[in-house]
């Protein structure tokens, strides 16, 4: 394709479903480092269309996964695929989120589609390039092809894996004395007695008795294994003729889980997938394709209580316990043995339990712990999560070459459903508080305090959180190509297409409807031109407004095929193309009838002034805007790709410059204060498009293939580089430096300290800090940034970057060596340049916390000169444990993601057998994070911990 114009008009929040021709055009692979095509006979994936991968550069980067898998074996269709491709930050394309996710064409998840299962795998990053997939693609398209039979004899293979999970690191919690001993501590600062005594401490550490005196460890053998198992098996059939083909994939997997002890040790989750493509031919002018797929997901659990179970979100397990469960509060398990013999009335109590652990425990507990997680995973039932995904889509293509030459006509149907509940046994049960005794000089339960709870299995199945989600696609298109005349080249498209997603427990809908006309003129592959268009619909927004236009226009130019290049020794191929592009989205439209007025009834009742009755008042909550409009992503992008000496070095690079226009806030510095009110709680003020984001950047993906002597050597070496900045924000700061405007939109944002108060005469002689209660030596001191000598919320600065949506650096290289049999491949990732906060529980220890490491280093009068941490409390001390520098840490990283070396037997070794080829392999995943803060970034405080994998597989084709 030489010169090249595109016209397109979709009405409709266009989801483009591709051409199903594309999966059958894809031939022998000739990969890079990244196992990204480059051969010039291949084809890659674009919207309602194939491309050839010389084409010109649009802001797109694809992953061939059939070719990769068998170098890097994975699980996770998008795993480290920021080590693969430039633009990608491992959560969103180019900073954004809300990425769309097609598989097939089919709006879909990620995570439900086996690398074992995909071909190929397309990044539509630049605005051109999602144009046609309409308002729900504005901020990127992961776009995911599945493999499909080809016109061969039957082919058949198999892999199986078989790995363990080690855990990286633990946190580091106080054991019972030492936590006893700094909380007497920290009482003692706020002016209280100590709690505990030197004797009862002397106890604790001696660890005599670990019934009596419990030194509580979460992550102790006694609890985790060092090691858990996940192991896998997939089958791929494939083949057909010119008739008809077929692929079909049949996986399992299976993976355990890291304790050691009650229902929880027979914890699982398992895998099963069936996938089947077939392709027709039903006369030479109609082919035919079905394709479908079943997921059946398992996952078996402990039952463990909720402390809040008013809170559906943050419900505890064993790792929320392990957060706050201080060491010395309960022995879990008490021995029988213990039990004085004289002890009647205990002997009776225990005796009638039906919760005896191994024969030799009971449970223990206390008033305050009438549940806690040990007892749960022991007596508590179990939960078993079900999840059932099946998908079907079908499609015809008709050539109509006898009405018109180069005509055709596609049409595409999919229907998904997905399922899943909770079924669970739930069990009470009885916890013992025991009373200690001393007997001869030995320590026995002589009676209980109390017996909480009662032992009971009521045998009932409870299914709970069932929920369903259905989608529905289509889509109809008739291609049109003329005939080449003298190098130039003429194409239309007439579409129509339409989604719809029900989800349980929503009452809208998403749904989109679209026609659409593409036109396509191209000549001699040197000058390139490309204007398209989109007309969307949104019912979002009030019935006059929800029509929308999105617009772009592209132009390139091939210069490797200009006569002073064409015979160049340097470059293969070089091209560069420019697009401005404007989209319009309902993304960022939080909700249905934003729009409109909105009334709502106060809750309760309030005097009535006048006859002395009970009365309720209805309030606005916000004012109408009938011209609430869509979101709007404006963007310039420039994309260059080159290929010199060779294919000795290939480039691809892509700078954008976009912005994300007329976000809806209601913002109160447009209006008077009296549009809101305190009591009653009412505004008036309506939704309106306000807020601009803006995001520019450049990505660039560098291979180097090389073979030096009889290794076969590859590099990519990929990365984005990305700055963000809030353009406009409602925001009207007295103090310039508090703006958001023209700061990064992921700002970190709090008080700049200056070390700790070393006494109470600095604190005398330093500005009001009015956080918390009154000052100590020990606590954090700040900068007094407005000079009005207090520290208030309005010293608060520009701190650093979250990176939430990605670090200003984003990168990673992968490395091949191929050498006779053997293949070695490394893949690595990097982010610099953000900041994290260290604000949970582990850091921000006060009141009745429990206590990490991290307080080792506390301030007192002895420390005053090194202490890395604030003075202990058991208050709340609002004044040290907010946002501030610090707590701030830099999160730069470079992790090793994946090692894997393969081998495949000789084909004269298998020549006389019924095997194909052979390879076995073995991987390590996650396996070493360098970085300053590496403990802080591999560990995991209120979840299981992260781990590294190690893994052996094998795979045979018949």
């Amino acid at each position: 394709m030489k010169y090249y114009i595109r016209i397109s008009f979709i009405l409709g929040a266009a989801l483009g479903i591709p051409s199903m021709v594309s999966a059958q055009s894809i031939k022998a692979n000739t990969t890079d480092s990244t196992g990204v095509d480059t051969s010039t006979d291949n084809f890659l994936n674009r919207p309602f269309r194939t491309v050839s991968p010389n084409g010109i550069p649009d802001g797109t980067s694809v992953i061939d996964m059939s070719s990769l898998i068998e170098k890097n074996y994975t699980t996770y269709s998008l795993d480290n695929a920021q080590g693969l491709v430039s633009g990608w930050t491992g959560n969103a394309m180019w900073g954004m989120n809300d990425y769309l996710v097609l598989v097939d064409g089919v709006p879909r998840d990620a995570n439900n589609v086996m690398p074992t299962e995909i071909e190929q795998i397309t990044f539509l990053k630049s605005a051109a390039s999602v144009m046609l997939y309409g308002s729900r693609a504005a901020k990127g398209v992961v776009e995911i092809t599945t493999k499909r039979g080809k016109a061969e004899p039957l082919k058949v293979s198999v892999r199986a894996n078989t790995g363990f999970h080690v855990s990286k690191r633990y946190p580091k919690y106080l054991g019972s004395a030492e936590y006893m001993t700094l909380y007497n501590e920290a009482r003692i600062n706020d002016g209280y007695p100590a709690q505990s005594t030197a004797d009862e401490i002397y106890h604790y550490a001696s660890g005599s008795n670990p019934y009596r005196y419990p030194d509580v460890d979460f992550y102790s053998s006694d609890y985790l294994k060092k090691a858990y198992n996940r192991s896998d098996v997939t089958a791929e059939l494939s083949g057909g003729n010119k008739l008809s083909r077929f692929y079909t994939n049949i996986g399992y997997q299976r993976q355990g889980d890291v304790f050691t002890f009650g229902e929880v040790k027979d914890n699982y989750t398992d895998r099963l997938n069936v996938r089947g493509n077939i392709d027709l031919n039903i006369t030479k002018k109609i082919t035919a394709f079905v394709n479908a797929n079943a997921t059946f997901y398992n996952s078996l659990s402990g039952n463990a209580a909720d402390s809040n179970p008013d809170d559906p979100v943050n419900v505890d397990n064993y790792w929320t316990y392990a957060a706050t469960m201080r060491p010395n509060r309960v022995s879990p398990l008490l021995p029988l043995s213990y039990i004085d013999p004289n002890a009647l009335s205990a002997l009776d109590a225990v005796g009638g339990s039906s919760n005896i652990i191994d024969g030799k425990y009971f449970l223990g507990g206390s008033q305050t712990d009438r549940q806690n997680v040990f007892a749960d995973y022991y007596a508590g039932g179990s939960s078993k999560w079900t999840s059932r995904q099946f998908q079907f889509d079908a499609g015809l293509n008709f050539d109509l070459s006898r009405v018109l030459n180069g005509l055709t006509f596609h049409t595409h149907y999919a229907v998904d459903y997905a399922t899943s509940y909770t079924s669970s046994y739930n069990n009470s049960y009885a916890v013992y508080e025991p009373i200690w005794s001393d007997y001869n000089g030995s320590d026995v339960i002589s009676g209980f305090v109390a017996k909480y709870n009662n032992d009971k299995k009521s045998g009932v199945q409870n299914i709970t959180g069932s929920s369903n989600r259905q989608t529905i696609a289509f889509t109809s298109y008739f291609d049109y190509v003329a005939p080449v005349q003298r190098g130039h080249n003429f194409s239309a498209k007439l579409l129509a297409t339409g989604f719809q997603q029900t989800r349980s427990q929503v009452y809208h809908r998403i749904g989109n409807a679209n026609l659409g006309l593409e036109a396509n003129y191209n000549y001699r592959q040197k000058y390139y031109a490309s204007l398209g268009g989109a007309l969307l619909r949104s019912a979002k927004l009030a019935k006059d407004y929800r029509n929308g236009l999105s617009s772009s226009l592209t132009l390139g130019w091939k210069l490797s095929e200009e006569s002073f290049l064409v015979n160049s020794n340097v470059v293969d191929d070089l091209s560069v193309s420019v697009s401005g592009s404007i989209l319009e989205t309902d993304l960022d439209i939080a909700e249905y009838y934003m729009s409109e007025t909105n009334y709502t009834q106060a809750q309760g009742s309030w005097w009535g002034w006048f006859d002395g009755a009970s009365e309720r008042s209805t309030n606005s909550l916000r004012g109408s805007k009938e011209g609430l409009d869509f979101v709007k992503r404006k963007e310039i992008s420039l994309n260059a790709r080159t290929s010199l000496w060779d294919r000795l070095v290939t480039v691809n690079a892509s700078f954008f410059l976009n912005t994300i226009h007329g976000l809806i806030i209601q913002p109160s510095t447009l209006y008077p204060s009296y549009f809101e009110t305190d009591f009653p709680p009412a505004s008036f003020m309506p939704f309106v498009n306000y807020n601009n984001h803006q995001r520019r950047g450049v990505d660039f993906n560098v291979n180097i293939n090389k073979q030096v002597g009889q290794i076969d050597f590859s590099l990519g070496l990929m990365g984005l580089y990305l700055t963000t900045e809030a353009t406009r924000l409602d925001e009207n700061f007295v103090d310039t430096y508090r703006n958001r405007t023209g700061k990064p939109l992921d700002g970190i944002w709090g008080l700049q300290s200056a070390g700790l108060f070393g006494s109470q005469a600095e604190i005398d002689n330093s500005p009001r800090q009015i956080f918390g209660g009154e000052r100590r030596p020990g606590d954090i001191k700040y900068v007094d940034q407005n000079n009005d000598n207090i520290i208030d919320e309005k010293d608060e600065v520009f701190l650093g970057q979250s990176g939430v949506n990605g670090s200003p650096f984003t990168g990673g290289l992968n490395v091949t060596a191929r050498w006779k049999g053997f293949t070695f491949f490394a893949l690595g990732t990097a982010s610099f340049g953000a900041f994290a906060m260290k604000s949970n529980s582990y850091f921000w220890v006060y009141g009745n916390r429990k206590y990490s490491e991290v307080v080792r280093g506390r301030w007192t009068e002895e420390t005053k000169e090194s202490a890395t941490y604030p003075r202990l409390t058991t208050e709340s001390s609002a004044n040290n444990f907010r946002s501030s520098d610090f707590w701030l840490y830099k999160t730069n990283r470079f992790d090793l993601a994946r090692v894997q070396v393969s081998y495949a037997l000789p084909d004269k070794i298998l020549k006389n057998s019924f095997l194909q080829d052979v390879s076995v392999y073995i991987s390590g995943a996650n396996l070493l994070t360098l970085s300053k803060e590496r403990e802080i970034l591999e560990t995991n405080f209120t979840s299981a911990p992260q781990t590294r994998f190690y893994n052996l597989g094998v795979r045979a084709a018949f």
